[in-house]
């Protein structure tokens, strides 16, 4: 069974389910986890943020340290930085101690995710290589649906430790099968960019602190002030650097293409839509409208489940209607159903939050698959590995600031506390202003995308070397 491309299926598949389940079972359990470890909403924050965080800044530098060193050889270590981050974020007894255990989670499934991809890539090959990666979205999709009922029936029977140990297990199953895995290098690997890694990652890390901190210290803190100004100072840097590197982490040339930027903003509108209402939705079912963790979870399915079916209706979709009129009215739908969503209170339930909920994972389930394949097929097929890199990022990025911003915005109106007074309100609030934000994303997506395909700009010609 050594090198057989069923294992290598089975191992990425499993790791696969686990990451996303990571994230949005850790949402369902941070009113225990609060409770239990007696931490503050900015404490309780950092289990999400920390581990969006490095997930999504430690996306490029490991997918290049798989090239150098063999992605099995990454792959087994970034499942084995995950499973022990899991581990340690079961048995923690502090909340300093469990942020940083997501934080190394983070890391590796940064590595597991990157390399993953690569794994499947080399094992399979024509139409098994497209059945392959389409399991491979399919399995995102069912951790991202159904990681929140898992984790809300884990609390009910096993407290909230388990949300952190299900998924360490999971990954420890992965690791006895990486023996089995092939290994692999592209003959001519590029370097780890580790100034633009740097850069990036503590830019991204001060810009949520500022944030997620802010509203405890006060935003005319000077630690907030120096923490805003430091993160627009790296990044400042990081633009200089990857301008200047002749195999940058992040290609800025390919943002030169008025298409491929444009789909990047409707995928990293869309996520910051999704992603706060599964970190702090089922804050809201459990504290205010009462329901339990199960109930809460399987609320958001509703959420979620679009995600499972209609990536299959909008490849079909795209037969009668031109796919860039499919991602604007994708993200058309979910600012509607952001605004759609206002409608919840404290006797709200079930029957009447389905409407908006459905409406916006049908706006994420047309757009999921669709949004990578526009974007690599606006660059250059020489760069597409790095365009969905590059849009992934964007993705991960988006939804780790949306997820701090809105925590800052609902720690400001409950006085940290998550809870009724003020969390109606400041959860409307957000909702109005995601939605908002989404459709002014996609008129600009709309603009982007004409604007492109009348320019028709060779991708990478707008800077020196960018070929």
């Amino acid at each position: 069974m050594r090198n057989h491309p069923a294992v290598v299926l089975v191992a990425v598949l499993l790791s696969t389910v686990a990451l996303p389940v990571s994230l949005t079972g850790a949402s369902v359990a941070l009113p225990d986890i609060g409770r239990d470890l007696h931490s503050g909403l900015a404490g309780v924050q950092w289990v999400v943020n920390g581990y969006n965080a490095t997930f999504a800044s430690f996306m490029l530098a490991t997918g290049a340290l798989a090239d150098l060193f063999g992605r099995r050889r990454v792959y087994a270590l970034g499942v084995a930085i995950f499973a022990a981050g899991g581990l340690l974020a079961a048995v923690a007894d502090g909340i300093v101690l469990l942020d940083i255990a997501r934080a190394l989670a983070g890391v590796g499934a940064a590595a597991a995710a990157t390399s993953a991809s690569a794994l499947l890539a080399g094992a399979f090959s024509g139409r098994a290589q497209a059945r392959a990666f389409g399991l491979f979205g399919t399995a995102l999709g069912v951790g991202l649906a159904f990681g929140p009922s898992i984790a809300g029936l884990l609390i009910e029977v096993f407290g909230w430790r388990a949300v952190f140990a299900a998924p360490a297990l999971a990954a420890g199953a992965v690791l006895a099968l990486v023996p089995l895995l092939p290994e692999s290098r592209p003959p001519h690997p590029g370097r780890v960019d580790w100034p633009g890694t740097v850069s990036f990652t503590a830019a991204l890390l001060l810009l949520i602190f500022g944030f997620v901190q802010g509203p405890e210290y006060g935003w005319t803190a000077p630690v907030i002030l120096g923490a805003f100004a430091a993160a627009a100072a790296l990044l400042v840097v990081f633009v200089r650097v990857e301008r200047r590197r002749p195999d940058p982490m992040f290609d800025l040339a390919l943002l030169a293409s008025p298409r491929f930027l444009g789909i990047c903003l409707a995928a990293a509108s869309i996520v910051a839509v999704l992603v706060p209402l599964l970190v702090y939705l089922p804050s809201y079912l459990t504290t205010v409208v009462g329901l339990s963790p199960g109930a809460a979870g399987a609320t958001l399915i509703l959420l979620t489940a679009p995600t499972l079916v209609l990536p299959l209706l909008s490849g079909a979709l795209t037969r009668l209607v031109p796919a860039t009129a499919v991602t604007v009215g994708s993200v058309v739908v979910v600012a509607a159903g952001a605004a759609w969503a206002t409608v919840l209170g404290p006797d709200v339930g079930t029957a009447t939050l389905a409407g908006p909920l459905l409406t916006i994972g049908v706006g994420v389930g047309l757009s999921i698959g669709l949004l990578d394949a526009i974007a690599i097929g606006s660059v250059v097929p020489a760069r597409a590995a790095t365009g969905a890199a590059m849009i992934n990022t964007a993705r991960l990025t988006s939804e780790t600031i949306a997820i701090a911003v809105v925590g800052a915005v609902l720690a400001s109106t409950t006085a940290g506390r998550l809870a009724d007074p003020g969390f109606t309100g400041g959860l409307r609030a957000v909702l109005w202003s995601l939605a908002g934000l989404a459709l002014a994303a996609a008129v600009a997506t709309a603009v982007l995308v004409r604007r492109g395909a009348l320019r028709a700009v060779p991708v990478g010609s707008a800077y020196p070397g960018g070929s």
